[in-house]
């Protein structure tokens, strides 16, 4: 079963404040792995993450719809915690849920697309490697 822990789920809200943003990584087209800082990363369920993406025609996006696996890095050094989550994003299509995941974005992130014209992602965890072990994962079908 994968669930994420309490303080997992605390450590992912507040990254931002505590100076921790989450380096997030897609694959390109031609296979290529991008990492990018993503200060909007959020917990959505106990097996989800969600972020807003303030530029819709950007790359993550577009690297999404061919391939949506996904990976989060998680590291505080005051705190000394780090994990990776691994998993499947998808575009969040319902205006609901999308308005719920930029609500749920830091301010910080919010004032800086103040017309709210980005896009929400949701992302399907599969597993979570702490301290280079999987310690949780659930099979999956693509």
């Amino acid at each position: 079963m994968l669930q994420l822990t309490d303080e997992w789920k605390q450590a992912i809200n507040s990254a931002i404040a505590d100076g921790a943003p989450i380096v997030v990584g897609v694959v390109d087209a031609s296979g290529q792995p991008l990492l990018s800082f993503r200060g909007s990363t959020q917990v959505h369920s106990d097996d989800q993450l969600a972020i807003w993406v303030r530029n819709p025609d950007g790359g993550i996006l577009r690297h999404v719809q061919t391939n949506p696996h996904i990976a989060f890095m998680y590291r505080n050094p005051a705190t000394r915690l780090s994990f990776q989550l691994h998993g499947r994003a998808t575009r969040v299509s319902d205006s609901t849920l999308r308005q719920l995941v930029y609500d749920r974005a830091p301010e910080v992130e919010r004032n800086l697309d103040p017309e709210v014209k980005g896009v929400a992602l949701l992302v399907n965890l599969d597993r979570v490697i702490h301290r280079g072990e999987v310690v949780m994962s659930r099979d999956y079908e693509e």
